[in-house]
Order: structure tokens, then C-alpha cells, then sequence
């Protein structure tokens, strides 16, 4: 009920913005998400400038409260500056005190006083993220996401991975995987795909993981709230079917399993603060490959239509997922077991 989300322009938003409809509702007390959408290519930099945005009130809010302290009451003042605001129950607390806060200042006629009660509710803490796909996020919007990630402010980036440009008619993106059939590579894409999580890793200073609702739904909720957790930037990968991998989604949450148990999407959770901890950051939520890909590829018309029409493309395919899905899955195995020695 504090969520300010940045949504860039895409199936997610679509569902996310769309009308007479919205997925978005208020709680009892009338807090609820505050959603906005932007264009597709620079959602990154919408949503920091939304931080940096709320940033900067929250600190005007701050200083104006502690030059009003006398008049305030010292006791409030502390209280409001000194929040414990880590937990939904502390997030409620701190409304408590602001709304005595608006109450004391609601009679004021200074202008330091008008100005605090309009950013007042800037005193309350944000959670902050920033929505797309994996369009957005691989490829036209990479350099803001890289951006955000590397800049140090507490914002969240959740990346909804279709493999592919679902909301413009399926063209292949960095995200397509090697041998998927989509448009511009409908003979199979010839290139591995883009590792975001990996890159995103390779400076840890952020939250890092990949989900999959309908193969783990719990490792997904715990990485969400670390994330949240994180005084950071975070990014969580989330695996999305879509209607363009060519099956009956009412068997999601199946072929989510399938994705994983095969190796074509490991889960993980990739946490800064452990280093410090000297434990290893990288912690794995799935095992190495334990489904032949041959079964996974073959439920999905993305790959069957290669089978079809080039069957020996299509055993070039199984054999060199196989390699990637264990290399990578071993490689992932392997940083998960690596720690900072004293």
C-alpha cells in the first residue's frame, strides 16, 4: 500500500493500466498503489527520476521538521526522524505519527509550516519499482536499466521475461533463447541468450534473482521481499509465458516446472549483504538439470515448428541446449560456493 510503480509501455502495462479495469485497488484505509506509465524505451530512467524525486521531498521533509521541532514538540519530532520503517507494521506506525503531524499543522499560517504539511507525507517510506518487459529490459531499454543499477539509489527493477516482443507481434529479442522460433529468426535464433542476472552480478552492489511463480511460488515471495529489503537497487527476472510460446496457458505453471527442472531458467537469489557476512552470495533455489530439454522444447510450438519443417536443425538445437543448460547450471553451482575468505 506504498507502492509507486514506473511501468514501461508493454503487455504489462496493458493489463496494468488498462480501462475500465485495473489489477491495482485500495486497502481498507484507502492506500493503495500509485501506478504510471511511461514510454517503452526509458522506463529505467522514468523510475530513478521517481527516486530521486521522492528523495529529495523526503529529505526537505526533514529538514524542515527538525526547524519546526520547538513548535512540533521535540517527542514527535525524534519519533517521526528515528522511524523503524523496515515493516509493514512500522510503515503503519510512522502514518500514525504523520497524521498527528498534519493535525498539528494544519491550523499554521507560516509558510515553513504550509510547506511542511505538503510534503509531509513524504515522511512515510516508498517502496519503489519499476516494471517491464524483456524488450524494455534487454535490449531498447538495457543502457537505463544498466544505468540504474550502477547508480546506488534503493529502487527495484522487475523484469517480466517473455523471451520475446510479445506486445508488438513476437520478434526475437536478446532475451529469445538459442533455437526459439520467432519472428526475423523463424529458422531458430542462431545466438545464445543475454544473460541479464549474470551481468547484473558482476559488480554486487545489487539484489539480484530469478523467479518462476509456477515452479516455486515461496522462492519467488522471499525474493520479492528481499529485494524490498535491500537499501539498494534490485532487479528480480521473472519467468513469463506468453501466448507466443505456443501452448495452452492453463498449463503454466507445468511448463514453468519444465523450464526449470530442465535448466533453462535456474533460480537463484543473489545477495550483497552476505559478502560481508563471509558467506557466498549467490544462493541456488533450483538443482542441476534433472528433465531431458528435449521434453520441455518439444510441449512449446516456438521449438516444434523446427522439428517440423528441419529436423535435423532441430537435434543441432537439443544438443547444444543440453550443453548450455548443464554448463550454465554448473557455472551458477560453482559461484554459489564461492565466498570471501577472512
Amino acid at each position: 500500500d506504498s507502492l509507486i510503480i514506473a511501468n514501461a509501455t508493454g503487455c504489462s502495462s496493458i493489463y496494468g493500466g488498462n480501462l475500465p479495469t485495473t489489477p491495482y485497488a485500495k486497502n481498507e484505509k484507502g492506500y493503495g498503489p500509485a501506478w504510471s506509465n511511461s514510454l517503452f524505451e526509458d522506463n529505467a530512467e522514468y523510475g530513478f527520476g521517481q527516486a530521486v524525486a521522492v528523495e529529495t521531498l523526503s529529505n526537505t521533509a526533514k529538514t524542515l521538521l527538525k526547524e519546526l521541532s520547538s513548535t512540533i514538540g521535540d517527542t514527535l519530532v525524534e519519533e517521526i526522524i528515528n522511524a523503524d520503517q523496515s515493516t509493514e507494521a512500522g510503515i503503519d506506525a510512522q502514518r500514525n505519527r504523520v497524521k498527528a503531524l498534519k493535525e498539528k499543522l494544519s491550523s499554521a499560517k507560516d509558510e515553513k509550516s504550509k510547506m511542511l504539511l505538503s510534503v509531509s507525507d513524504y515522511l512515510i517510506k516508498k517502496s519503489l519499482w519499476i516494471f517491464g518487459g524483456d524488450g524494455w529490459a534487454y535490449d531498447i531499454g538495457y543502457g537505463g536499466l544498466d544505468h540504474v543499477l550502477n547508480m546506488g539509489k534503493n529502487v527495484n527493477i522487475f523484469v517480466l521475461d517473455t523471451e520475446v516482443y510479445s506486445n508488438t507481434g513476437g520478434q526475437q529479442s536478446k532475451s529469445t533463447p538459442f533455437g526459439a522460433s520467432a519472428k526475423f529468426a523463424t529458422g531458430g535464433k542462431k545466438l545464445m541468450k543475454k544473460d541479464l542476472g549474470l551481468i547484473a552480478m558482476a559488480n554486487a552492489n545489487a539484489y539480484v534473482a530469478k523467479i518462476a511463480m509456477g515452479a516455486n511460488e515461496a522462492q519467488a515471495v522471499k525474493a520479492i521481499r528481499e529485494a524490498e529489503s535491500f537499501d539498494g537497487p534490485s532487479l528480480i527476472i521473472a519467468y513469463a509465458p506468453c501466448i507466443a510460446h505456443g501452448f495452452d496457458l492453463v498449463n503454466g505453471p507445468t511448463q514453468t516446472k519444465a523450464a526449470v527442472e530442465s535448466g533453462h531458467w535456474p533460480l537463484y537469489r543473489f545477495d550483497p549483504r552476505l559478502i560481508t557476512q563471509g558467506k557466498a552470495p549467490l544462493q541456488m533455489d533450483s538443482r542441476i538439470p534433472t528433465l531431458d530439454i528435449r521434453e520441455y522444447l518439444l510441449k512449446e510450438t516456438r521449438y516444434k515448428v523446427i522439428k517440423n519443417t528441419n529436423p535435423e536443425r532441430f537435434e543441432e538445437i537439443v544438443r547444444e541446449r543440453t550443453f548450455e543448460n548443464n554448463y550454465k547450471s554448473r557455472f551458477l553451482e560453482y559461484l554459489s560456493k564461492f565466498k570471501l575468505e577472512d
